[in-house]
């Protein structure tokens, strides 16, 4: 289908040069994938750099199977399609979120739509979160006709920093023909992290003729409310203002209840520090049964408690010491706003989290508790310290490189598939 740039993309920027000739400069489309099968991650980073690739000028389109897309702020410009929920049972196995068919059934569904829009939309630029092959290759197609239907498209995967441990990635990529893949589909491999930190290339054996396609962008920073939002919130939360607050989030939830039982546990056996208020969210992925204990557990000790809060960045902005389990985009969230945390990471299924602990840690960034010695009187020393001496590793977050919503737009804008500029 041709780009006639009518309908989606109604609107130019303008800018002006020296002698005053207007130029008009067409809105590039930008068509971004993220499949959301568990956790609320990969939408919070899709969103993130949504947000900042309007500026291109650009209009954006997100491909999500997040159930929660609708609860966030979408910023003008921007806007999504929702395609049909799956729910990640382990590693390999997905099933329908709500919908009574089977999981192939459901998969069929959402590669047409995939696909569909992709041709109805015309993107100049496709950008794949962290599956190359999108889930159960349900991107594939679309990857192919924009190569041969709509060779005008720059085709980018964006890489976390760290995907896996080294092994447990060489052999999914290997087993899968991702290797190969991100030969023949993608112009641009994009690492949201810095090669310093945690080097990909070295540790899942990519190849040589890959190596030129990788940005390093850095790490993605956030909004930061400003100080009337973040008083606000306090005062919503009946804070006084002599009290400290500790927040505990276990991101999407669905794999959370270990680390909300260790940390509740924590206050259960140690009375908290006097004008310490504790904050708890849940994550909306955690199950109904758990949710109901955790609320029980939450009232006797006085906590308040969500399922889900839509403006993370303004309840971060409003604590003290923060509890997470390390996922990319909650950490990216805690040290753009320059707050001491610890870092209880999962291993399981997959050890991302514990080895960016590792990473963080070493590097003065954050605290953390590897999982042979979590306990709750190690988690509650931990806070304790924190609350105490948390300015030192706070103070670590100002260099911490939060380079890529600028190198993300400078690669759309240099980019040589990208729109001319034409002068009046």
């Amino acid at each position: 289908m041709p780009n006639t740039g009518v309908g989606i993309v109604a609107s130019i920027g303008t800018t002006v040069d020296g002698g005053g000739r207007v130029a008009s400069i067409p809105v590039k489309k930008i068509l971004m994938y993220s499949h959301d099968t568990f956790g609320l991650g990969h939408i919070r980073r899709t969103l993130a750099i949504a947000r900042a690739l309007r500026k291109v000028p650009a209009t954006v389109l997100i491909l999500t199977g997040s159930p929660l897309v609708g609860r966030f702020k979408i910023p003008r410009r921007v806007d999504f399609v929702r395609i049909p929920g799956m729910i990640k049972v382990t590693n390999e196995e997905y099933l329908p979120l709500s919908m009574k068919l089977e999981a192939t059934e459901v998969l069929e569904i959402r590669k047409s739509i995939i696909l569909g829009t992709a041709k109805a939309f015309c993107p100049d630029f496709f950008i794949v979160d962290k599956a190359p092959l999108g889930l159960k290759r349900e991107v594939v197609d679309t990857l192919h006709w924009l190569r041969d239907g709509h060779p005008g498209c720059t085709t980018i995967l964006g890489l976390r920093d760290i995907m896996d441990g080294a092994q447990a990635t060489i052999e999914e990529w290997e087993t899968k023909g991702i290797y190969k893949a991100m030969e023949a589909l993608y112009d641009e491999i994009w690492v949201y992290g810095v090669q310093s930190f945690y080097d990909p290339v070295k540790e899942y054996r990519i190849p040589e003729e890959l190596v030129g396609k990788i940005t390093y962008t850095g790490y993605i920073p956030r909004q930061v409310p400003s100080p009337s939002d973040i008083q606000a919130l306090r005062r919503e939360l009946g804070v006084g203002a002599e009290e400290k607050v500790v927040l505990m989030t276990a991101g999407g939830g669905g794999d959370g209840y270990p680390v909300v039982n260790t940390f509740l546990k924590a206050f259960e056996e140690n009375r908290p520090p006097p004008f310490v208020r504790v904050v708890v969210v849940t994550g909306p992925f955690l199950s109904p049964t758990r949710y109901k204990e955790v609320e029980r557990r939450c009232q006797t000790l006085g906590f308040q408690l969500f399922r889900f809060h839509r403006f993370m960045e303004r309840l971060i902005g409003a604590s003290d010491v923060i509890v997470s389990m390390g996922g990319y985009n909650t950490v990216c969230e805690i040290i753009s706003q320059r707050k001491p945390f610890l870092i209880i990471p999962r291993s399981v299924p997959r050890e991302e989290q514990l080895i960016r602990a590792e990473v963080l840690c070493r590097r003065g960034f954050c605290e953390y508790l590897p999982p042979e010695r979590l306990s709750a009187a190690a988690v509650f020393r931990k806070v304790c310290e924190l609350l105490k001496n948390g300015a030192e590793v706070a103070s670590k977050a100002e260099e911490f490189p939060f380079t890529a919503l600028d190198v993300i737009r400078s690669r759309i804008v240099e980019s040589s598939r990208g729109a001319r500029v034409q002068w009046a």
